[in-house]
């Protein structure tokens, strides 16, 4: 490597994602490479894959010519989930110089080399099988908050997702070994750390340690403001959990709580490990002791069989449970898995007309949600960003909000009446006392 060289990333998917992408930027940071924007030319980008939807590949084409038109000579590296699942596939995109499976992504700088411009590209990976390791990891620098990585891979094997194949077996690290990154975090005067992984209620060592009791431990760490739960599935939040967030001292009243089928002959073709009544019982638990708890819900429309009957079903399900917005996924045939070979496709435009129909009942849900705060005072941690003269931040509950842009107020935590709704999805806030 020559001295000055510099490095982009550009990060698709989960936030897991985003936590790994740092991770792996802090390596090539060691290594010495300076990051910067992929517009400034870099010597080398580096592409972080998903591979939930169809349209996560796509995007992966286009970010390598993107990198191409703006610098035809960028070595180009692609790693992330994706780059498991077809490797030889990527490797033979036009300027994709190395792919590296899920082991060999935390490897990055040693296969960098010379950065000499590949004829083909060429790629690494072992079977998912073998990836057995936990690489902790945490986002920094790039957002007022981290995304803390707790716990990888999981064991469900859903009949619609392409995960378990592309990251291996659930795994995570000792609670202890957890604090160790949440203090560097702490001391990087991150205000908002969200917990992260593929199943991270899934947490879990072989002495017996659980998600709550790591919860537990991080809700007495000084330095750290607010801790949010990010997606968690239905069966291992128990009610422990949510009593112990309506209880804290540091964790958000925010759920993110995947559903997918309002119908249980879904649920079960789905092979999901949970039917309707649990998933009601969760969310009516949250609001009876958090009335103000914002919760997210995860649903696939157009699912293999899905019939008019089973999605009304779940457009009633959903109309009357007490949540605050649905992210809506158009359910797309992903090779490997159990649903791919499922009869009963569903056309293209009927999955389009219902995904439709659920993102106009989100913004009922979340405009409901938003006049029940109408008034509240709530805490909001505000972000960098400015747009046209504002700045967002979010409360604790997870409600964006804006105010004219004030410098000062980045990564600060204030008390804030929530006064009016706005549009886009916001509310304007009468500034209290900083926290």
């Amino acid at each position: 490597m020559t001295p000055n060289q510099t490095v982009a990333f550009h990060t698709l998917g989960c936030k897991l994602n985003f936590s790994e992408t740092s991770t792996i930027a802090r390596q090539l940071a060691d290594a010495g490479f300076a990051r910067v924007d992929l517009s400034a030319r870099p010597d080398v980008v580096v592409i972080n894959t998903c591979s939930v939807t169809e349209n996560a590949n796509r995007k992966c084409r286009e970010v390598v010519r993107r990198a191409m038109r703006v610098n035809p000579e960028s070595y180009v590296a692609v790693i992330g989930c994706y780059a498991q699942l077809k490797p030889a596939e990527i490797a033979d995109i036009p300027g994709v110089d190395v792919v590296l499976g899920a082991n060999e992504k935390f490897d990055l700088p040693g296969y960098l080399g010379d950065l000499e411009k590949k004829e083909s590209g060429e790629y690494f990976t072992r079977e998912i099988k073998e990836t057995k390791d936990f690489v902790p990891g945490f986002s920094i620098g790039d957002r007022t908050r981290s995304f803390l990585k707790v716990q990888d891979g999981c064991n469900y094997f859903c009949a619609f997702c392409t995960i378990p194949l592309a990251r291996g077996r659930s795994r995570s690290a000792t609670i202890e070994e957890t604090l160790v990154e949440a203090r560097k975090l702490a001391e990087s005067h991150v205000r908002e750390v969200v917990l992260t992984g593929v199943n991270i209620g899934d947490f879990g060592t072989p002495n017996g340690e659980t998600f709550l009791d790591l919860c537990k431990e991080l809700d007495q760490l000084e330095g750290i403001d607010r801790f949010r739960i990010s997606s968690i599935e239905p069966n291992l939040l128990s009610d422990e959990i949510i009593d112990f967030v309506a209880s804290s001292k540091r964790f958000a009243p925010h759920f993110h709580i995947p559903l997918q089928s309002g119908s249980d002959a879904i649920l079960k073709r789905m092979r999901r490990r949970y039917l309707t009544d649990l998933y009601a019982s969760r969310i009516a638990h949250i609001k009876r002791v958090m009335p103000h708890a914002a919760i997210g819900v995860d649903v696939i429309v157009g699912f293999p069989g899905e019939t008019d009957q089973e999605f009304n079903t779940t457009l009633a399900f959903l109309t009357d449970l007490d949540v605050t917005y649905f992210h809506v996924f158009t359910y797309s045939e992903r090779p490997n898995t159990t649903a791919v070979r499922m009869d009963g496709v569903v056309p293209v435009e009927v999955r389009q007309a219902r995904n439709k129909q659920l993102r106009l009942l989100s913004s009922k849900k979340r405009y409901a949600f938003y006049q029940s705060q109408l008034e509240q005072s709530r805490t909001v941690l505000f972000e960098a960003q400015q747009d046209e003269g504002w700045m967002h931040g979010f409360t604790d509950n997870y409600v964006k909000v804006r105010t004219p842009y004030d410098a000062g107020l980045v990564n600060q935590l204030v008390s804030c009446s929530l006064t009016k709704i706005v549009p886009d999805g916001m509310m304007d806030v009468q500034l209290g006392e900083r926290l």
